[in-house]
């Protein structure tokens, strides 16, 4: 059975040097998983997707809640899914920091950047949105 994880974070180290080793800690280990996804960050903030299998994802997403690089993790949508919607990325980033403020107005109240004020689907529809834009960057 497939899965959808989505989850909001706040980075508990410097962001940059964070999201770099994230990234590679993602792009070795989740192919062997089964793991896909995309990671969005912004000024010390993540918001993250993940999809797989559900003991894979469960697993995984029990990692982050322990890691130290997160803080005030936070679920926001899970669900069981019957096709993957990120399946071209073992795991992309996009760096939200240069988001236009009219794309984030489409999905949020404020122009800035609070993955904890956005609902679930909403925050699906701007990774979505993201990815037809090409503002999504990593590697399959």
């Amino acid at each position: 059975m497939l899965v959808r994880l989505l989850y909001a974070s706040r980075s508990a180290v410097e962001t940059d040097f964070a999201v770099i080793e994230i990234l590679h800690q993602s792009r070795h280990n989740n192919p062997p998983a089964g793991i896909t996804g995309v990671l969005c960050h912004s000024d010390r903030m993540y918001l993250q997707v993940l999809e797989g299998g559900r003991e894979q994802v469960n697993r995984l997403y029990n990692r982050i809640m322990n890691d130290p690089r997160h803080t005030d993790v936070t679920l926001l949508r899970y669900e069981e899914i019957s096709e993957r919607r990120y399946a071209s990325w073992t795991m992309g980033q996009t760096n939200l920091d240069k988001l236009n403020a009219g794309t984030l107005l489409r999905y949020s109240v404020l122009p800035a950047f609070d993955p904890y004020s956005l609902g679930g689907e909403s925050s699906l529809a701007l990774i979505d949105e993201l990815m037809s834009a090409a503002a999504v960057q990593g590697r399959t």
